[in-house]
């Protein structure tokens, strides 16, 4: 399940930088951007080289994803102007940086409080990706078309985060909190990926 997931969310961000570069846009939401990158940044440091609590494919799959999720930071602060409210247009980098910086909070906050390194990690993971899951579908809903979107990705990132919800709510033992959380993110992204299907298909036909 670790190595599905990790293979699922690396392809995910490998198309969402390929996306974003293509289509001049970034294909993450900000605040799911900050969040993961503080998660994935936090976790990886913590894996190597503090508690080395996680499993070495685990590790890994955090430095890669931390690495990516550098790629689509470029492409935001590159092509991300117009992603942001627009009253804070004229205040781009202070405002991303802002919320850079209580993503980062917030996943400190999860760290600091939990005795459990794993448990902190599982916890803040789960509230992020649904978070992250009612972004996107979101801002899919709020855009013209779906640039930086593809159905790969969004597939991948489906069955990236139901694999962790199996083996953390299940095969590990039953856990509610990751079972209801990961239901969130299934509801979302499944909503999503049919959205995205169907505007996929308005778009290709009128191309032709």
């Amino acid at each position: 399940m670790v190595v599905i997931s990790g293979v699922c969310w690396t392809i995910a961000y490998i198309e969402l930088i390929r996306g974003g570069f293509r289509d001049k846009t970034c294909g993450m939401p900000l605040f799911a951007l900050g969040l993961n990158f503080a998660w994935e940044v936090l976790y990886s440091i913590d894996g190597l080289f503090i508690n080395r609590a996680f499993v070495l494919a685990q590790s890994v799959a955090n430095v890669a994803w931390a690495c990516c999720d550098v790629a689509i930071l470029v492409s935001f602060f590159k092509f991300g102007r117009g992603l942001v409210p627009k009253g804070a247009r004229s205040w781009f980098v202070p405002y991303t940086l802002l919320a850079l910086a209580t993503c980062a909070v917030a996943q400190l906050a999860f760290y600091l409080h939990f005795d459990n390194v794993v448990a902190a990690s599982q916890y803040s993971a789960f509230a992020q990706n649904a978070v992250m899951s009612i972004l996107f579908l979101n801002t899919l809903l709020n855009q013209d078309g779906a640039p930086g979107q593809s159905m790969l990705m969004a597939v991948c990132k489906c069955v990236g985060t139901v694999a962790p919800t199996i083996l953390g709510g299940i095969v590990e033992g039953f856990n509610i909190y990751i079972l209801l959380m990961g239901a969130i993110c299934l509801v979302f992204d499944v909503t999503y990926i049919v959205c995205l299907g169907k505007l996929k298909q308005v778009e290709k036909v009128a191309s032709h």
